[in-house]
Order: C-alpha cells, then structure tokens, then sequence
C-alpha cells in the first residue's frame, strides 16, 4: 500500500481534527451523520482519482489538457494551488504555534526550522519519504484517538440522535460542516493521487491493491479517526459557553484534563502536532506536482527544475508562522474554502472517466457515486458561500471567496453542460 496514505495524511490533519473537535464541542452529537459521511465520501473521491490515474497512467493536468483544453487545464492547476498554498501556511503556523507551546521557543524561529526540514526532506528523498512519514504518523494518531474512546464516556442515544442530518443553525454550523467534509474530500486530495500513485510505479495492473488501498487509509482509518476524535469531543468537551471561533488546542486539551489526568494536555497537543506534520509534508507536493506537470516538467526528484520548485515550496510555507490570529478556527475555514474549489475538481474527473480519455469508462454504480458526491459538496459548499461571505461582501476576504466560488461554480456548470451537449451529439450519430 502507499498513494492513498499519503491523502489519508493530508486528511487526518489538524484541519481536519480543528473542525471534528469543534464540531463536537460546540454541536455536541448533531454533526456525526456528516462525520460518517466524509468517510464515505472522502474513500468515494479517492476511488474515482485512482481509476483515473491509474487507466490513464499519466498527471491529472496533462489529461485535463490533452481532451479539454488548456485553458480548463490552467483552471483546474489554479484552482488546486490556491486551495493548497492557503492550506500550507496555516498548517504551517500550526506546527509552528504547537512547537512553541511544547517546548517554549518562539513559533517564528520553529516556522523557519520546519520549512528548512521540509525542503531537505523532500527534495532530497522525494516520494518515499513522504510515503514513509504518512504511514508512520497516522497509524499512531489513529490507535492514539481510538485508545481514548476508552476513557471518555460516551452518550448513545445522544450518539444515535446525531445520525439525522441536520445543519445547526447559524453561520458556525455551516462553517463546520463544510470543514468537516472538506477535510476528506479536498481539490488537494483528489487531484494529487494520480502523481503518487505514478511515483509509486502502479499501472492498470495494480488496480485491486489500490482499491484496496483506498479502503484503508481513506475508508478506515480516516474513519475512524475522525470518529474516534469527535465522540471524544462531543462527550468531553460539550458545552453551551463554547463557542467555534474561540475554542483553542489548549483549551481542548485542558478540559481532558478531569478524565485522563495531568497528561491530557501533552498528549492532546502531541497527537495535533503527529496530525500537522504528516500533513505537512504530504500538502507541500501537491502545488510542484501541478505546476511541473501542466509546464511540461518531470514530477520527481529526478528532475531539477521540479526538485528547486518543490523546495521553493516548503521554503516560502515557512511565512505561516508569520500569520496572525488562532490557528483552531483558520483551519476550520482553510477547509471550508477548499471544498469551495472542490466540485470543479469532482466535475474535471467524472468527464474524464466517461470519455475516451480512459480505455474503460465507469460504472453505472460510480458514476452514481460520483454524482451524489458532487450534488453533496456543491451543496454545502454553497451554504458555506451563503452564509459565510456573502453577508460581508465588500470586505476583502469574503468578496475574494464569493468570487472564487462563482468563477469555479460557472466552471462547473459549462463542463457538465459541454458533456451532456457531446452525450445528445454521440447519441444522435449513433
């Protein structure tokens, strides 16, 4: 196994854990029917990705290029690298802030000393050591979390009430259900995997490990380390004085105190600093993999343009620990700007796998699949959008991601448009 480990990686991540703790602590039980479904959702994306990789053997931008266009090409590469970058500097800033509050030298100084890390790690070792560091971390976050559903005493019927969707009112709610699901399915996640699995050597013939694969890393241990961390939060950490925008890693960690003793908020604050580095690591390919593929370079170390761009990369991630304000509530929202991006990335890969860009096209099953999984992001995509910025639109945040969600949004409509014209074409010839 390897590529989806990587992915796992990314999604087991601080983001990730941020909105499941804040969910938790501020909704209680209501959002676990969400949290089952990014599990779901999030092995459903991973499984499209692959078949794409894997029956085109080749990066999703050069097959993006070769049956759409260029132009769609720039915007899936633009689209993937904002998400990513925004995502990179505040994972950064919280490895950076947990560093300092851990050991007690300045977040700054640990900033600058993990991008140096970075980029000698990966641009020195390449693909394996991302693999190797993915593996290893979130198998011990995963048995860290499910070890805790042992000490907390969880509710069941309270449990059992959280299974009917439902969104808590209020622009929180929206928020953190967005965070949730995008922190499994991600523009960063689905369009990385075609490259990892290249640099892993897997071709059509592998098609069952990396099913399997997928299953895994996506499907179970991501699911059970999303649920693991939020039943302990809902239990633990439910109040009705918490509220999303002012929860912290430290405050967390010191209302376990009373279950698991003195250690709770080092063992809290470790398992958050496992989470942000494997994702670190793992976010930092996903901009050099795009942007060397669509100008025609090697995505492996191999090739000296991509190693220098790669390490560019992890240098420039270093100014997340320069960034301001609590990193709890920016990663709820880094997420939820990402699934924001998400949809195009889900439209891009269900043309391509009902084209002659792959010698067999999907299923009837996943081609459901991918609908369901494209009608649920774009939805809460846009109740993020709705509530979030466009009540303040003509501050610059919330004007730039309702016109970044407007511009991927029409995006998405001529592409299924263009594909639905060419199915009446098809049929009408035949």
């Amino acid at each position: 196994m390897g590529p989806s480990w990587i992915a796992g990686a990314i999604a087991a991540g601080p983001a990730t854990m941020a909105s499941l703790v804040t969910a938790g602590a501020t909704f209680g039980y209501a959002l676990l029917w969400i949290v089952l479904l990014s599990a779901v959702l999030g092995a459903s994306a991973q499984y499209l990705a692959m078949r794409l990789g894997l029956l085109t053997e080749a990066g999703i931008v050069t097959i993006v290029e070769r049956h759409l266009g260029e132009g769609w090409a720039w915007v899936l590469v633009i689209d993937a690298v904002l998400a990513a970058g925004l995502a990179q500097l505040v994972i950064m800033k919280s490895v950076a802030d947990i560093s300092a509050t851990v050991t007690g030298v300045d977040a700054r100084i640990w900033g600058v000393g993990w991008a140096v890390i970075l980029a000698l790690g990966l641009a020195g070792r390449g693909y394996r050591f991302v693999e190797l560091l993915a593996k290893l971390l979130v198998t011990a976050v995963v048995v860290a979390f499910l070890a805790s559903l042992f000490v907390v005493p969880i509710d069941p019927a309270g449990a059992a009430a959280g299974l009917v969707p439902r969104i808590p009112a209020g622009v929180d709610g929206a928020i953190v259900a967005a965070g949730i699901l995008g922190g499994a399915v991600h523009i960063t996640l689905i369009t990385m995997h075609s490259y990892t699995m290249r640099a892993r050597g897997w071709t059509a013939r592998d098609y069952g490990l990396a099913t399997f694969d997928v299953g895994a890393s996506m499907l179970v241990a991501f699911g059970v380390y999303s649920l693991a961390i939020f039943l302990v939060a809902a239990a633990a950490l439910h109040s009705p004085d918490v509220t999303a925008g002012e929860l912290t890693a430290v405050s967390a960690a010191q209302a376990l105190g009373p279950l698991v003793g003195s250690s709770a908020r080092w063992l809290f604050l470790l398992g958050l600093w496992g989470a942000a580095v494997s994702t670190l690591g793992g976010n930092t390919v996903v901009p050099p993999y795009l942007i060397a593929d669509k100008l025609g370079w090697g995505t492996d170390v191999s090739d000296g343009r991509y190693r220098a761009l790669l390490a560019a990369v992890a240098l420039l991630s270093g100014l997340g620990a320069f960034l301001g304000g609590v990193f709890f509530p920016l990663l709820v929202l880094v997420l939820a700007f990402g699934l924001v991006g998400t949809p195009f990335a889900i439209a891009v890969v269900l043309y391509l796998l009902n084209s002659d860009a792959v010698p067999e096209r999907n299923s009837t099953l996943a081609n459901l699949g991918g609908v369901v999984l494209l009608a649920v992001t774009a939805i809460l995509a846009g109740n993020f959008v709705g509530s979030q910025a466009l009540p303040e639109l003509g501050d610059p945040i919330p004007t730039f991601v309702a016109a970044f969600a407007a511009a991927l949004g029409a995006a998405t409509l001529v592409l299924i448009g263009t594909y639905v014209r060419e199915s009446f074409r098809g049929a009408a010839a035949r």
